[in-house]
């Protein structure tokens, strides 16, 4: 493994990686994540298609090195992003440079699925259907109500015919604002990089989009951009039926998925939860308030 002088814990994100920002005695700088209890040999085809992605020029964090970690488990030694976490860039720029840099993350998430899956992964329907079941089952038991969650029931429900036959590609498996940042290159915005493969997945393609609701609380010209970025034309009817159908699954589970962290995520999620039925007219609408809205304003903001 690398001979590193200074490791200095990042302590953000929910995962239960450690991370460090690591430097050798020569001044470079590198990320270091440590991956405790995870396989060698069931981790190691993740590093290979790391490689395969950025030899598509994929802006990530490259990985350079892999192997067994001393104390269990794995690492890795990826490149150091000299940037800044995308929202607050966002933040800054107005809606048309936005919605640019979302048209940029749909290029990029397409570019990240265009590398070959593995042979023999288990059929979409049947698995996202018993993640559909799990979800609910795990919402029942929870003590904590979504208020108007009969309308999330019954998209789900009137809406699982629509997983048949979807294919299954490459997946980021976190894909949203949170995991981009803008690295450093001289412009006055940076350059828009995507982080964080470690929930790497196999799936429906456009499951990726399940966590688009954490860009349009941030950015809707961002969330905008990302759709028309990865479609480049027409965005297909099925799509967002689908993408209310996915976004309907992750809403429920994320009201039981924040009780152990306590009442601030909890009143995070429950606004999220609010947001997501009033964007979809309480599940009436598959194609969200903030896209409808604004159909002749992304060719206005596209065309400057």
């Amino acid at each position: 493994m690398t001979d590193f002088v200074s490791l200095h814990l990042i302590e953000k994100g929910w995962s239960s990686d450690r991370k460090y920002r690591a430097e050798t005695a020569s001044g470079e700088v590198f990320l270091l994540r440590v991956m405790p209890g995870a396989e060698y040999d069931s981790w190691l085809p993740w590093y290979e298609r790391q490689k395969e992605y950025a030899s598509l020029g994929v802006p990530m964090c490259d990985t350079y090195e892999f192997g067994r970690w001393p104390e269990g488990g794995v690492y890795a030694v990826q490149r150091w992003i000299d940037g800044e976490d995308a929202e607050p860039v966002l933040a800054r720029l107005t809606p048309a440079e936005q919605y640019r840099e979302g048209l940029e993350a749909g290029r990029i998430l397409r570019a990240i699925q265009s590398l070959p899956v593995p042979d023999g992964l288990p059929d979409w329907e049947a698995k996202f259907n018993a993640k559909i079941d799990r979800k609910i089952r795990g919402y029942l038991d929870c003590p904590l109500r979504i208020e108007g969650d009969g309308a999330i029931f019954r998209y789900l429900e009137e809406n699982r015919r629509w997983l048949k036959g979807r294919p299954n590609t490459c997946q980021h498996g976190d894909y949203h604002v949170g995991n981009m940042m803008f690295e450093r290159d001289g412009t006055s915005t940076g350059r828009l990089t995507i982080i964080d493969f470690n929930r790497e997945d196999f799936g429906d393609p456009w499951e990726e989009f399940n966590r688009i609701v954490w860009c349009a609380g941030c950015s809707p010209a961002f969330a905008r951009g990302r759709i028309d970025g990865y479609f480049d034309g027409p965005v297909p009817e099925l799509f967002w039926r689908l993408l209310c159908l996915y976004i309907a699954s992750n809403t429920l589970s994320s009201i039981f998925w924040a009780v152990p962290f306590g009442e601030r995520e909890i009143a995070t999620m429950t606004k999220q939860a609010a947001d997501v039925l009033r964007w979809f007219d309480d599940m009436k609408n598959p194609v969200p308030e903030w896209y409808r809205e604004a159909a002749g304003k992304n060719r206005e903001e596209k065309a400057e």
